[in-house]
C-alpha cells in the first residue's frame, strides 16, 4: 500500500477517535472500555477517565491467542473476569476509532455474553 495512502487511513481513525472520545467519558461506576487492534495482537483496558487511572486490562499476547475473531472471544472473556473481580458490570464500549465490525464487534458480542452491560 502506498505510504500516502497509509497515513491518510492513520488520520481519518484519529479524527473518528476524537469524535468519540468527545461523546463519551469513563468514571468509577461506569468505565470506559477502551479496545486497541494491531495485525497481531488486541488490547483492551477499562479507564476511569475522572481519576485518570486504569481500572483493569488484558491482551491477547499472554493468551497466546492471535487478533480475530476466535482472540477477540478468548479476550473478552479474560477481561469480563477481571471486570467481574473488580465490582464493575457496567461499561462505555470506545471503540477507539475503529468500525464496528469484524472483530471489534466479536470482542462486543462476547463482553455482552459474559454479562457486562453497555
Amino acid at each position: 500500500m502506498n505510504l500516502k495512502i497509509m497515513k491518510a487511513k492513520a488520520s481519518k481513525r484519529v479524527q473518528r477517535k476524537r469524535r468519540i472520545r468527545a461523546k463519551i467519558s469513563g468514571s468509577a461506576a461506569k468505565p470506559r472500555v477502551s479496545i486497541f487492534r494491531s495485525n497481531r495482537y488486541l488490547s483492551v483496558q477499562a479507564v476511569n477517565d475522572d481519576a485518570a487511572v486504569t481500572l483493569a486490562a488484558s491482551s491477547t499476547k499472554p493468551l497466546g491467542a492471535k487478533a480475530n475473531k476466535e482472540g477477540a472471544a478468548a479476550l473478552a472473556a479474560d477481561f469480563a473476569g477481571k471486570l467481574k473481580a473488580a465490582g464493575i458490570s457496567e461499561i462505555f464500549f470506545d471503540r477507539n476509532g475503529y468500525v464496528y465490525h469484524g472483530v471489534v464487534a466479536a470482542f462486543a458480542d462476547a463482553l455482552r455474553a459474559n454479562e457486562i452491560k453497555f
